[in-house]
């Protein structure tokens, strides 16, 4: 098995360019989205820049516990992409699917204010996972349609800068919430929840409702202008056996496969970050400020590394990523605690996101059909978000048993030996990249 992600030749000229002159190098619902995208960030970190240190400081939650419920935070999303992949190719409204979860996550954060149990945050917490499955294919495949094939690494690389800017706004506006408000963990959820409902305001407003359609095979020329729920050519609605068979295609499998191999060593956000602090002995005052170095290096570099990846290879440089992630545990686990080591740690933290999160749904553009483009993505984030949920679940585990630095060994074992596995799977073969 091997992932293929070849691209157009520069300076190929198609038809529609020829009759209608040069296609823009992002479409508009592109950045319509990526518009949306920075407005919920900002409400979700916000809430996952304080989470961990509320949950365990203030609520008194042990590391099992806590990782306990990272993992339904990361899990229910998983399981719900494969639902919210299907429906938005059943019913060919990728709008309203997204908007349905874009919705449900606004209606979780002014609950976080009544939650105070374990029983009640986890449920709290998995209805806002809910949302975010719902919506991550549906919108996904919104930007793959609208991309050529040879564009979807720049085209995914822009949509994740711009998530990654309200990533890089929320935990700044939690800091400044907790250094002025009496209440500051109220007072954060609460205006999470404001601007969670502007970002679903924009998002019926502003990103239409049809879209240029795209040659199946290929996920590249759109060919005409249809409603999301017109059936191109009469087809039928998309069945479940019909979304599963894609696991027939090689090179969907490989990659699933190799998401969720490596899904299985990366140590969740929160836990780096305590780590971090626990390791540089930062002052809890500055926890809210951690995701915000994760977020700056992402925002700079993951349009440079996109197109990148369009150019030398999606899978060198989704692997490479890893590479920066295993080379952050190191540091965690071996180097002095220096002023120097926050920066360190986040800059490659960083450079791991922006190197596997938007490369990842490009390398299926020219793998999944257009009208299954939403179920193949669904597949492979699924694959990868459980194989995370079981990692955030055992290192917790392991981080109360044998300690913080014995679990982060591990998982710095296990991601060298699933990296060079993975290297294998997705190696180049013949003319493929």
């Amino acid at each position: 098995m091997y992932l293929t992600d070849r691209s157009a030749p520069a300076g190929a000229e198609t038809e529609r360019d020829r009759r209608h002159g040069p296609r823009p190098k992002v479409a508009p619902v592109v950045l319509v989205l990526g518009t949306v995208s920075l407005i919920t960030d900002i409400s979700s970190e916000m809430v996952t820049a304080v989470l961990p240190l509320y949950l365990v400081t203030t609520l008194g939650f042990s590391p099992l516990g806590f990782g306990a419920l990272d993992g339904v935070y990361n899990g229910v999303s998983a399981l719900v992409q494969l639902t919210g992949g299907h429906l938005a190719d059943r019913v060919r409204n990728h709008k309203l699917i997204a908007g349905l979860g874009y919705g449900l996550s606004a209606l979780c954060k002014p609950l976080l204010l009544l939650a105070g149990s374990i029983g009640a945050l986890g449920t709290v917490l998995a209805l806002d996972r809910t949302g975010k499955g719902l919506r991550t294919a549906p919108r996904d495949a919104m930007i793959s349609l609208s991309t050529p094939t040879e564009r979807q690494g720049r085209a995914f690389g822009i949509h994740r800068a711009m998530d990654t800017t309200g990533a890089m706004l929320g935990p700044l506006a939690a800091f400044l919430i907790l250094s002025v408000a009496a209440d500051g963990y109220d007072a954060v959820f609460g205006v999470s929840a404001c601007v969670a409902v502007l970002g679903v305001v924009v998002l019926v407003l502003f990103v239409p409702g049809r879209r240029r359609g795209a040659a199946p095979e290929s996920g590249g020329e759109p060919t005409a202008e249809a409603p999301e729920t017109g059936a191109p050519g009469g087809r039928p609605p998309v069945r479940i056996r019909e979304a599963l068979a894609l696991l027939r295609l090689p090179r969907l499998r490989a990659l699933a496969g190799c998401a969720a191999l490596l899904g299985l060593t990366t140590v969740s956000d929160a836990f780096v970050y305590l780590l971090l602090q626990r390791r540089a002995s930062l002052d809890e005052g500055l926890f809210p400020l951690l995701p915000l170095g994760t977020a700056v290096v992402f925002l700079l570099l993951a349009v440079p590394l996109g197109a990148l990846a369009d150019r030398i290879g999606r899978h060198t440089v989704f692997l490479a990523g890893h590479a920066a992630l295993l080379t952050a545990y190191g540091l965690l686990l071996w180097a002095p605690a220096t002023p120097a080591l926050p920066f360190a740690v986040l800059a490659l933290h960083g450079l791991f996101y922006a190197a596997t999160d938007g490369v990842l749904p490009a390398a299926l553009s020219a793998t999944v059909p257009e009208h299954l483009r939403a179920s193949g993505l669904a597949i492979v984030g699924t694959s990868q978000a459980l194989a995370r949920f079981c990692c955030s679940l055992a290192f917790g585990a392991a981080w109360t048993v044998w300690g913080d630095g014995p679990a982060l060994a591990g998982s710095a074992i296990g991601l060298l030996c699933c990296a060079a596995l993975a290297g294998l799977v997705l190696r180049p073969r013949g003319e493929t990249r």
